[in-house]
């Protein structure tokens, strides 16, 4: 079965069977005239150098690109989200001092990591980040990020796969969030040129099914909406399982309905969420390694 295959029948038979969330309104109010893909942010992002540097730029922050759930803890740069600090901090990084060679990122350790980040060494998420990254350095063995690209024969699934089956902490079934991601960022970053984006889901993590939520999309039974609502951590597995594929779902009708493509879709919806009415609503939060 193939990964975007497997994405959907998993989702599919979460969101059968789940006792928490349902998928609720997907008439035609709920609107999305007028959304854009915005291109990536260059103060987040560093995309001004040559090719294989802003391939293995994406490839190190996807590496690094979960922990929304200890955000709440990070000390974050002043205007910026959990996200954007990490994100803008590895970009001065490579601006200041180019990419981590695999070699670097090989050997890297947690107090390196936190001061990349301007973060406390004992901070949980800066051990899982250093893992992480040795864990890319490992699978980029002696190639490249372009050489890891061109593995996978203009295929973003393929990639995905590739990503998956080689790092841990990108083995997400069955939403492999960070993967298809993965693909996705290099390509709208202009490094990849894929001929299957449109094979790609959403990118289930805990903002679009919170988007969802607001909207009048997804519903969530009155205990998880208290517990979320209240700021309460939830446990990985279950509930927060049944919200992302719930997400997952919605997001494929939503998609056929608005002739758009899930991953354009999960774009829009990602900085839909961005916005200060989705912002003053909580969100769920799991401290996990997926998202």
């Amino acid at each position: 079965m193939a990964l975007s295959e497997e994405i959907r029948a998993g989702c599919a038979a979460i969101a059968e069977s789940a006792r928490s969330v349902s998928v609720g309104r997907l008439n035609a109010d709920f609107a999305l005239s007028g959304e854009i893909t915005p291109p990536l942010d260059p103060e987040l992002h560093y995309l001004e150098g040559a090719p294989e540097e802003v391939a293995r730029f994406f490839f190190t922050l996807d590496s690094i690109n979960f922990g929304s759930g200890w955000f709440p803890t990070l000390r974050k740069r002043v205007g910026h989200s959990g996200y954007g600090t990490v994100a803008a901090s590895l970009r001065d990084q490579f601006v200041a001092f180019g990419p981590w060679s695999n070699e670097q990122l090989r050997a890297i350790d947690t107090p390196t990591v936190a001061r990349v980040l301007d973060q406390p060494a004992d901070h949980e998420l800066m051990s899982l980040f250093a893992q992480a990254l040795r864990d890319l350095g490992r699978w980029l063995g002696g190639g490249g990020a372009l050489d890891a690209i061109g593995r996978a024969g203009g295929s973003a699934e393929r990639l995905a796969e590739q990503v998956a089956g080689g790092m841990a902490l990108f083995r997400d079934p069955p939403f492999y969030k960070r993967a298809q991601l993965l693909a996705s960022d290099l390509s709208l970053a202009g490094v990849a040129s894929f001929s299957d984006l449109d094979r790609l889901t959403i990118f289930a993590d805990n903002v679009v099914p919170h988007v969802l939520r607001c909207d009048g999309v997804l519903v969530y039974d009155a205990q998880l909406a208290a517990r979320i609502d209240a700021g309460q951590l939830l446990v990985p597995g279950g509930e927060e399982r049944e919200i992302r594929a719930c997400a997952v779902i919605a997001c494929e009708q939503l998609a056929a309905r608005h002739g758009v493509e899930p991953h354009v879709l999960d774009n829009w919806l990602w900085n839909r969420g961005r916005a200060a009415e989705y912002k003053a609503r909580p969100r769920h939060r799991c401290r996990c390694v997926f998202y």
